[in-house]
This record gives structure tokens, C-alpha cells and sequence, in this order.
């Protein structure tokens, strides 16, 4: 029987992504490993190769279609011996966008049909439940259903939305079957629409200024003072992420200053030593290579850094895998140095460039940009002394490094000029308290000023 194509999970928290193009048309024959299309999500555009041969029936989402759910049916294959025609009329047109939708299921094994795409992962599907008649409620709309326990019947996607944007679901009106509270119910209570007035609280309770809707913001602005331009996903998911660390992460700060002079002093004669070949040297090391180096190794220095909190418990890391902070357009993204305390500073280099290069074209895999133990953010570049980094989850440390600059300092009860570049630790305080902390950054700061350390 035909074989439906669907749209792949590509990371965990991935709900939907954007078909950017197909690379077989209808009636071409496919065999394993072909690729057949890209798949865009927020931070990458990925291949997406075929598990099974047979001939491509019925393509059922176009490309440049936005918004795929996951698991939605993209495309039909008829297998060999099958009838295409047949196949291809029995493809069913997929919503791009629709109420919850079931996890998304492992990616099938090459004996077992269907096309999987890498790094594909299934989602928990949480319970959800139906049951009892809708009710209407007094601000207009149905009243999110209950099983008569308080419990507040909604999807998986919208229960998760409204703990990201700290969302109380009962004030939130269902639009869903029998009074279902949905995604687009969530995203409409982000600006204030389709929300009941709120219930007395307990006095315990800490209440939260409203969020201005879209309309209160606009009105601000005389018409025509502005160009409106959509938030695109990558935009979306970071302040999504980013609102949710700091709400959700008491963020505590520590900031020193190290003296660079015999890093810039290292860093110009290793440079000087690099072999050249066809004209082009085989590395050029940074100064972030050095800071990543110093970073993994202070982490194996002091492991009761190098953590990851849980609500169950602590994740205790082997490794350092050293995130970057990478500026793309429109965003950013964090690829990971896997492992960055047993590699080279010449390793680190090239391969913090062509993870650069691949981010900014968006081919990172989501294995090269997932996980982690602590991150970097350097500014240093754009001339910037200090400023604090707001934590990436499910890091529980990052590290903002600022511009190397000629200053004034005193050595001996004698004015000197050194090269200073400032360094703020931002720690996930329920993981990593101050004193632990202050080990931590205090161990970065003996090998970045001391860089023939980072080689014993």
C-alpha cells in the first residue's frame, strides 16, 4: 500500500517547520538515502532523505509551504509494483496549521516503510481528556472545560505555550472542540484577547502586570510612523526561550578583570608558526578559541560547575561542551564545542569557523547546537566593556566577555598600562551559588592569564 511521507520532528520542542523546497517532483523514483527535500525550522534548514524506494505519487504540501505540523502528511510514495495513480488519489491535503496534533511519532527503521529525517525525535504525548458539554461563559466565548476536578481540558502545544508565557489557563477562553483550549487560544491571550477577568487569588499569590496587547502598542505610534514587519520563528523561539529563563531562573552575576597580555603574546606567535599550505595558513587562533579552551578546562577544574539543574536532581557533566553564541540574521544560534577540554586550540578554531559559516546559512544539525554545559557570549568585537549574558537552558552558566583594552592598572604601587578585557559569569543560582561560582570564574582567570596552562 502507498507510503505516507510525513513532516519529521527535528528536535525535541519542534511543533511545526517550514517546507523551504522539494528536490523530486511527482512521478520521479526514489531510492534510499535520496534527498528529497529541506526542511526549515527556527534555527536551521535540513535534508531530509528518503528510507524507503519506490516513486514519489503525490506531493501533497508544495514548497515554501510555512507552518507544517509535525506528522502532517507532506507527501505520498508508491511502492514498487504499486499503482502511482492509485496512490496519488488517495492523498489527502494536510492543514498547515490546525488544533493539537499527535506526537510525533520515532522515525521508522529502513524495513519498516516511511521516509525519516535526521535527527528526528518523538515527543511524550501528555494526557489530555474530553468529556461534559461546553459552557458559555460570561466575557463571551466557551468556557475551557473541566472534569469537575478544576482541571482545565486543553492540547499538549497550548498547556506548554501557556507555562513558556505564564499564562493562567483558566482565564483562557477555548475556541476547540466542546470549549478546548487550543494553541491559536494561547497566542490570542499573549495580547490580551480572550481573556476573562481573573478569580480572586490566594494572598500568597504574586500578581503580574498585564502585558500591553499589539492594539495598546500601536496606538502609541501615529499611522504611517512605522513599517510593521511579522516575527519570523527564530525570532519567536528566542524570546520565548529567553523570557522563560528569566522568569523561570534566578540569575545571579559575577564580573573580573584578566590580564590578556601573554594570551595576545601566545595567540601572535602561535599564529606566526602555523604551517601554510596552498597560501593559506592551517589556523588562525582567536582570542574566543582561547577563552573557550580556558572555559572547558576551568569546568574539569571545578566539576560541581559543570551541572545541569533538574527539578528531580542534578546533572553531573563529564565533558565540557562549551556553547557559542553565533549572530545570524535575524537572531542567533549556540552550537556546541563537544568536549572542548581534549581539543586543541587549532581544533577549536576551524571548527568554531565552520560551524560559523554553516549558522549563518542555517545547515547547522540540531545535534551541533543542542545541549551543552555552559555558553559563551563575547561582544569584545563590537567595542562593548561588560554586560551580563541571560542564560540558555538547560545550561546552568554562561559567560559574557567583553573588549581587551589598554588600561591603567597598578602592579607594585606602580602605575602600569595592561590589556584588560572584563568577564561576567551569569550562574543559574538554584545549580551553581556564589562561592561556587566565584571558584569557577576564579579558575577561568588563572588559565586566560596564564595560557601555557591550558597545554600541561
Amino acid at each position: 500500500m502507498p507510503t505516507n511521507i510525513l513532516m519529521p520532528a527535528l528536535s525535541p520542542t519542534m511543533e511545526k517547520g517550514n517546507l523551504a523546497r522539494w528536490l523530486k517532483k511527482e512521478g520521479d523514483t526514489i531510492k534510499s538515502g535520496d534527498v528529497i527535500a529541506e526542511i526549515e525550522t527556527d534555527k536551521a534548514t535540513m535534508e531530509y532523505e528518503a528510507v524507503d524506494e519506490g516513486t514519489l505519487a503525490k506531493i501533497v504540501v508544495p514548497e515554501g509551504t510555512q507552518d507544517v505540523a509535525v506528522n502532517a502528511v507532506i507527501a505520498v510514495l508508491a511502492g514498487e509494483g504499486e499503482d502511482v495513480k492509485a496512490a496519488a488519489s488517495s492523498a489527502k491535503a494536510t492543514p498547515t496549521q490546525s488544533a493539537p496534533h499527535p506526537a510525533p511519532a520515532a522515525p521508522p527503521s529502513p524495513k519498516g516503510g516511511g521516509i525519516s529525517a535526521p535527527a528526528a525525535v518523538s515527543n511524550p504525548s501528555p494526557h489530555s481528556g474530553e468529556g461534559g458539554a461546553a459552557n458559555a461563559a460570561p466575557g463571551g466565548g466557551p468556557t475551557p472545560r473541566t472534569d469537575g476536578s478544576n482541571r482545565i481540558f486543553s492540547s499538549p502545544l497550548a498547556r506548554r505555550l501557556a507555562k513558556e508565557s505564564n499564562i493562567d489557563l483558566t482565564r483562557v477562553q477555548g475556541s476547540g472542540p466542546h470549549g478546548r483550549v487550543i494553541a491559536r487560544d494561547i497566542d490570542a491571550a499573549k495580547s490580551g484577547q480572550g481573556l476573562r477577568a481573573p478569580s480572586v487569588a490566594p494572598a500568597a499569590a504574586t500578581s503580574m502586570a498585564p502585558t500591553p496587547s499589539d492594539a495598546q502598542i500601536r496606538a502609541l505610534y501615529e499611522d504611517g510612523s512605522y513599517e510593521f514587519v511579522p516575527h519570523d520563528s527564530m525570532r519567536k523561539i528566542i524570546a520565548q526561550r529567553l523570557t522563560l529563563s528569566k522568569q523561570t531562573i534566578p540569575h545571579f552575576y559575577l564580573t573580573l578583570d584578566c590580564d590578556i597580555g601573554k594570551l595576545l603574546a601566545a595567540r601572535a606567535e602561535i599564529n606566526a608558526a602555523a604551517p601554510v599550505k596552498d597560501g593559506k595558513a592551517a589556523y588562525k587562533i582567536s582570542v574566543n578559541d582561547f577563552v573557550i579552551k580556558a572555559l572547558a578546562l576551568a569546568l574539569q577544574r571545578v566539576p560541581d560547575a559543570n551541572v545541569t539543574w533538574t527539578e528531580s536532581g542534578m546533572l553531573h557533566h563529564r565533558h565540557s561542551d562549551v556553547g557559542v553564541a553565533v549572530a545570524i540574521p535575524g537572531g542567533l544560534i549556540t552550537p556546541v564545542v563537544r568536549q572542548a577540554e581534549s581539543k586543541s586550540l587549532s581544533t577549536i578554531s576551524n571548527e568554531m569557523k565552520d560551524y560559523a559559516a554553516r549558522a549563518r546559512t542555517r545547515h547547522l544539525k540540531p545535534q551541533e547546537y543542542q545541549g551543552g554545559s555552559t555558553a559563551i557570549s563575547n561582544l569584545g568585537m563590537y567595542g562593548i566593556k561588560d554586560f551580563a549574558a541571560v542564560i540558555n537552558p538547560p545550561h546552568a552558566t554562561i559567560l559574557a566577555v567583553g573588549v581587551g583594552e589598554q588600561r591603567a592598572v597598578v602592579r607594585n604601587g606602580q602605575l602600569a598600562i595592561a590589556t584588560i578585557m572584563t568577564v561576567t559569569l551569569s550562574t543559574d543560582h538554584r545549580a551553581v551559588d556564589g562561592a561556587l561560582g566565584a571558584e569557577f570564574l576564579s579558575a577561568f582567570k588563572a588559565l586566560i592569564e596564564n595560557p601555557v596552562m591550558m597545554v600541561v
